[in-house]
């Protein structure tokens, strides 16, 4: 099954005066915040992304996203269509990184921090020397 590449969902920015912009996306139930619009919409994207690539991997339903038209706003509230490009926030998670652990012989990790050596860069470095990957 093909997964879709674009959502567009309504949010409701919240204003009030000498507090942030209050984010709530309805069909999702769930929310966030920013300092100004720009910073609203930035979060709004982000967690957008975020809960839409969580339900994805958890094999959940995702609502359909109620029409911009429809969606109902008191008077310091606006409705703002947000969307979400999906092949970029799938490609970031993939890209996500990982903690592991490793065992090293004292004296050699002795040596290693006398040296300030990145032991997660010469890690990565060491694995794709061996699977000779180039990027």
């Amino acid at each position: 099954m093909k997964k879709t590449e674009r959502y567009f969902y309504p949010a409701i920015f919240t204003y009030e005066s000498g507090k942030e912009i209050a984010v709530v996306f309805p069909d999702l139930d769930c929310a966030t915040s920013g300092i100004d619009d720009d910073d609203a919409l930035l979060s709004a994207r982000e967690l957008l992304g975020c809960v839409l690539y969580g339900l994805e991997e958890d094999g959940e339903d995702i609502p359909d996203p109620t029409p911009l038209s429809q969606v109902k706003v008191h008077e310091n509230e606006r409705a703002v269509l947000i969307d979400v490009y999906m092949p970029s926030i799938r490609m970031a998670r993939v890209n996500r990184s990982v903690n592991r652990t490793v065992t090293l012989p004292a004296w050699l990790n002795a040596i290693a921090l006398e040296h300030d050596i990145n032991f997660s860069q010469v890690l990565q470095e060491a694995i794709k020397s061996q699977l000779h990957i180039n990027r």
